[in-house]
């Protein structure tokens, strides 16, 4: 399955338009610009150091795109001055096994200056509803959105995007050594 997707959220009152596209071999230095962050590093599982291992990560990208399981998109704001990526949002298509019966997950970050411009929220929504439309999903019609109980951000994040919660999920060191929570969005709702 090879595909290239665009999507658009067009400017709301107060807030700029963005653009989710694929991610690019030229992203590399904003993408080791967002790991860098001290926040982000706090609720990230991988973390990229090294140039080679950013250059790797977008190639690992551009493979998931072809397979059809994993799509990360680029989150660019379409009315800013630079077209640098200031987050990322990711739909894995395909559940890994960890979570037998877990339905297709949705993830994301953002990079400093994106935070608190509803950057987040409107890219998740972009993709979510992408996904119902488009997609073959692991359990039809569901989503699911994991992060770590801590990140009150994301809790609001996912229920700004119709994204109950549903569980708390118990620690699974060493990527995830406190609680989780589960988030959950059924389509149509």
């Amino acid at each position: 399955m090879t595909m290239a997707v665009h999507l658009t959220v067009e400017p709301a009152p107060g807030r700029t338009g963005l653009t989710l596209r694929p991610w690019t071999a030229r992203d590399v230095p904003a993408l080791l610009a967002a790991h860098r962050d001290p926040v982000l590093r706090r609720w990230l599982v991988l973390r990229l150091e090294s140039e080679a291992e950013a250059h790797r990560w977008v190639e690992e990208q551009h493979e998931a795109w072809t397979a059809g399981t994993w799509f990360s998109f680029a989150i660019l704001e379409t009315d800013a001055d630079s077209d640098r990526p200031v987050g990322n949002v990711v739909l894995k298509a395909v559940p890994d096994g960890s979570r037998p019966g877990a339905a297709s997950e949705v993830g994301y970050w953002t990079a400093p200056e994106a935070r608190g411009k509803g950057v987040a929220p409107r890219a998740l929504e972009a993709v979510s509803r992408w996904a119902f439309a488009s997609l073959p999903l692991a359990v039809p019609g569901r989503l699911e959105l994991l992060h770590a109980a801590a990140n009150e951000n994301s809790c609001r994040v996912a229920r700004k995007c119709g994204y109950a919660f549903h569980s708390v999920l118990p620690p699974f060191p060493p990527d995830h050594p406190g609680e989780g929570h589960l988030h959950v969005r059924v389509d149509g709702l």
